[in-house]
């Protein structure tokens, strides 16, 4: 959507909205991951996006995208600063009604906790651009556009991040 927004002046009210409609959730879910905190991330992308309206006078749609996310992570820097990052997962809610015996429940838990404790134990660049990748979906060059970094760095990350998986979890 925001492609056919490009000619529009961010601006304005309507512009700015699908902005928002478009990117609050992949910010949301791109600060959650990269610093474990969902309260956090959801104030941190509020707060990017009102430093979006501040500044759209100066930026064009073009821009906004990469400036929310760097806006957004400069922000979460400023909030941690030296504490270390812990990663938290929502759980899934299990089903009422089943026709799994308790032994495959109680077997895919443990693989759950086990693969959660796993992701959450990779270096933060590792897990940055594995659960951008695998969750968010996104291609190699748009993690390297978002982080900065080439997209052989890219492939390194999420390599280094498969092998550690494939060494604690085995091939799933």
């Amino acid at each position: 959507m925001l492609n056919e927004l490009n000619k529009e002046n961010i601006c304005k009210e309507t512009v700015f909205a699908q902005v928002y409609q478009d990117l609050i959730t992949p910010i949301n879910n791109f600060i959650y991951y990269k610093f474990g905190s969902k309260e956090n991330a959801e104030d941190i992308s509020q707060n990017a996006f009102i430093k979006l309206w501040e500044n759209c006078a100066k930026l064009s749609i073009k821009e906004a995208k990469s400036f929310l996310y760097k806006t957004a992570i400069n922000m979460s820097l400023n909030v941690v600063k030296h504490e270390k990052v812990k990663l938290n997962f929502n759980t899934t809610p299990q089903k009422s009604i089943t026709n799994e015996t308790p032994e495959y429940e109680l077997i895919g838990k443990e693989f759950q906790e086990k693969l959660q404790h796993t992701i959450a134990s990779l270096p933060e660049k590792q897990r940055e651009v594995f659960l951008l990748n695998r969750i968010e979906k996104m291609k190699y060059a748009e993690i390297a556009i978002l982080l900065d970094i080439s997209v052989k760095a890219v492939e390194k990350r999420m390599h280094g991040a498969l092998l550690i998986l494939r060494e604690k979890i085995g091939k799933v």
